[in-house]
């Protein structure tokens, strides 16, 4: 058992919590190649990921249950004040848990895809709350991968592991440029769907129960051309109002709920 006790952190001036506030920016995220994960349910979803930390923080005055002590392997268990736990968190709310994790990205070619893959592929999304969004819609679906094309953010963004609720450990992700991305999936024979309010098929009625690629674009000016220009499919999703287009996220969850339909339906469950 992990002794709650084995430190005490109380200076917010200390290299270790410097460290970890610098850990909020992508460049020293990147550099380090980890993360941070904040919030008990986040940690455990990571920790039942297989994710292991190398580092973790955790304030008593906080922590309703130390359940997860037991749980986080060999990683360096330090107990912190309310004040330093204040100035390290970047939740609003703390609960009194923070992680440091491996990055979850990894390289395309270490994807692994299953016999009849659903990719979702997610051009310049630059919010970490539609990141996250996509990722738990693509965790509940079952999606084989969840693919940043010309990334605005990345996904060791704190804020889309938070958005993500954990689901960023359990979901395969992965960044490239768009060309490799395109190139990675003709490889492997996926289907490439693009949502634009200017698709020539309704969703409901597209072509989504064999191996396929969904693709989403920014709110603000859609996929590009890029993208258009090497689909092989480009989908509306059939709307009765006034505006013309949906949150990336929504858009996101609609395409991948009806591949899932789709997919359901063929083989009768």
């Amino acid at each position: 058992m992990v002794d709650p006790h084995a430190a005490d952190l109380t200076s917010t001036a200390n290299p270790r919590v410097k460290a970890l506030v610098r850990l909020r920016t992508r460049r020293a995220r990147t550099e380090a190649g980890v993360t941070l994960v904040e919030g008990h349910d986040e940690l455990r979803l990571a920790l039942e990921a297989g994710v292991r930390p190398s580092e973790v923080f955790w304030a008593p005055s906080l922590v309703r249950e130390p359940d997860l002590l037991d749980a986080v392997g060999r990683a360096r268990v330090t107990s912190v004040s309310r004040d330093v736990f204040a100035r390290v968190a970047y939740r609003e709310s703390p609960d009194g848990w923070l992680a440091v994790v491996p990055a979850p990205e990894r390289p395309l070619e270490e994807l692994e895809l299953g016999a009849n893959p659903l990719v979702l592929v997610a051009e310049g999304i630059e919010k970490p709350g539609n990141v996250g969004a996509m990722l738990r819609t693509a965790e509940a679906c079952g999606a084989d991968a969840v693919v940043a094309a010309s990334a605005g953010t990345d996904f060791g963004n704190p804020n889309v592991v938070r958005a993500s609720k954990g689901t960023v450990f359990a979901v395969p992700v992965a960044a490239a440029d768009s060309d490799d991305v395109l190139a990675w999936l003709r490889a492997r024979g996926l289907r490439i769907v693009v949502t634009t309010p200017a698709g020539t098929t309704r969703l409901d009625r597209s072509t989504l129960g064999g191996p396929a690629a969904l693709v989403v674009g920014t709110e603000a000016t859609g996929v590009t051309d890029r993208w258009l220009e090497n689909a092989d499919e480009t989908v509306v999703i059939p709307m009765r109002g006034t505006v013309n287009s949906l949150n990336a996220a929504t858009a996101a969850a609609l395409a991948l709920y009806e591949a899932t339909r789709q997919r359901n339906a063929a083989d009768g469950s």
